[in-house]
């Protein structure tokens, strides 16, 4: 019955111009991007409750969900330059009013996003016991560490899914519906947490194994609402269970675009193992912080990079149309707010660290270098917005090279030989300046990026017009 739902649904004429196209930027900016902020807050919500619940365990127990953020991080990449990829292509396809290649890259994205669970599943369960050896020899980690990575791994079918489903919605945009899959999978995870961890109601206690079961769960319920949700409300695509197949032409101009933005995060994997390596030479309490800091700064960049979201489709769809005024006005714009929100980071950073690591039940040891660590962290905020902002705007414009290199040169080239280097002198309290240098490496880049980028679109919309 389903396969026949499914097929049934015929692609029929293109649809009306699109929203993205007409309506006024400021008021668009806010429908698309403000539910996607506000899921990707109760996300961030949802992953720093993890790590409280795991931190009443045990140090250890919050080191192993720590040490584990490359694996996750690493899926979180896949998932999310997959999902760039195939935004970009959808969305510029409906600004071309090419409704097949549009319906092409929706159902080959859903065949690569599945495709990846099942590579991420073989290695969880292969690679993650030897992925925590690597990095330490205490035992109560490499335990911890191999329960919660091969379940959130060897599950991973859940957060691809759940990435593929939301991300149509959003390419389309429909951000109110994708936030509300966001929001189910986070309110079930948060849920689950302390029932699942602690043994509650009745149910075994499993503790950092009961974090990862929670997540991958409620991710799974999320993925199965998103996908409803799109064969039920978006008209702009046309899902068929026959169609879900390898094309090599829209698999090849998603990953064009998408493999820039993989690496590019991919590359936070291989810096938080480096910078997990280089804290691990002074104490493993430095690791400890490092995890804190990394849930700590989610809530000022998952909105970030929520409007991020909401602003890549605005901006590719009007490219597609050549439309570059709305492309700026929209840069402009988003921009501005994403610089505001990374201000308001930076000051609570440094006004209430300590209330702010108190969530992680820290020990004196924690509480010391957590101050210090959170206060010169920070600041690298106040230039980190406008990187990410124009890096996406390189991105849905078809330049994501321009993007790699600035990645690859902020946290390969500048941030982990900076922290090798003041490692070397022996205080730690030092180490935590290679984020503020990097990002201003990122900033230099950024600009002459960005002005390459837009120049080059003025003129292939120049010689079209012409």
């Amino acid at each position: 019955m389903k396969d026949n739902k499914l097929q049934s649904r015929s692609p029929g004429p293109a649809p009306q111009e699109n929203k993205m196209g007409t309506m006024a930027i400021a008021p668009l900016l806010a429908g698309m991007a403000v539910p996607m902020m506000i899921s990707m807050l109760v996300q961030a919500l949802y992953n720093v409750v993890d790590s409280i619940f795991v931190a009443r365990i045990s140090q250890d127990a919050l080191n192993a969900v720590s040490l584990a953020f490359p694996l996750q991080n690493l899926m979180i990449a896949v998932g999310g330059g997959t999902g760039v990829g195939m935004n970009a292509l959808l969305s510029r396809s409906l600004g071309e009013k090419k409704q097949e290649q549009a319906d092409q890259a929706a159902n080959t994205g859903i065949f690569v996003f599945l495709l990846s669970a099942v590579i991420f599943g073989v290695c969880g369960v292969l690679l993650a016991r030897p992925f925590f050896l690597a990095q330490t020899d205490i035992k109560p980690i490499v335990d911890y560490g191999t329960d919660y990575a091969r379940i959130c791994l060897g599950l991973s079918i859940g957060i691809f899914s759940q990435f593929c489903f939301e991300r149509l919605l959003q390419s389309t945009g429909r951000t109110v519906y994708s936030m509300i899959t966001q929001l189910i999978g986070a309110v079930i995870n948060i849920i689950l947490d302390p029932i699942l961890i602690f043994g509650l109601f009745g149910f075994p206690r499993l503790e950092v194994a009961g974090a990862a079961v929670a997540t991958v769960f409620g991710q799974i319920v999320a993925a199965l609402i998103g996908l409803w949700m799109n064969l039920r409300f978006n008209k702009d695509i046309h899902i068929r269970l026959r169609s879900i197949r390898l094309d090599r032409a829209a698999a090849r101009e998603i990953y064009r675009v998408g493999v820039p933005s993989i690496i590019m995060q991919s590359i936070g994997s291989v810096m938080v193992f480096g910078m997990n390596k280089i804290l691990m030479g002074f104490t493993d309490t430095a690791t400890a912080v490092f995890g804190a800091y990394f849930k700590l700064q989610s809530f000022i960049f998952m909105p970030v990079f929520g409007l991020n979201n909401g602003m890549v489709p605005i901006i590719s769809y009007n490219y597609g149309a050549a439309r570059l005024d709305r492309v700026r006005q929209t840069f402009r714009l988003t921009a501005i707010v994403a610089t505001v929100i990374m201000v308001a980071g930076c000051a609570a950073f440094n006004l209430i660290p300590g209330l702010l690591l108190g969530f992680f039940n820290p020990s004196a040891e924690m509480l010391s270098i957590g101050t210090v660590a959170l206060r010169v962290i920070s600041f690298s905020f106040l230039l980190a917005g406008f990187d990410i902002i124009a890096g996406s705007v390189c991105q849905a414009i078809g330049n994501p090279v321009h993007t790699l290199v600035c990645s690859v040169c902020r946290q390969l080239v500048a941030l982990l030989p900076a922290a090798w280097l003041l490692a070397r002198t022996g205080i730690l309290d030092l180490v935590w300046f290679c984020f503020p240098i990097s990002e201003l490496v990122s900033l230099v880049l950024s600009i002459i990026f960005l002005r390459k980028t837009m120049k080059a679109a003025e003129a292939k919309i120049a010689a079209l017009g012409a």
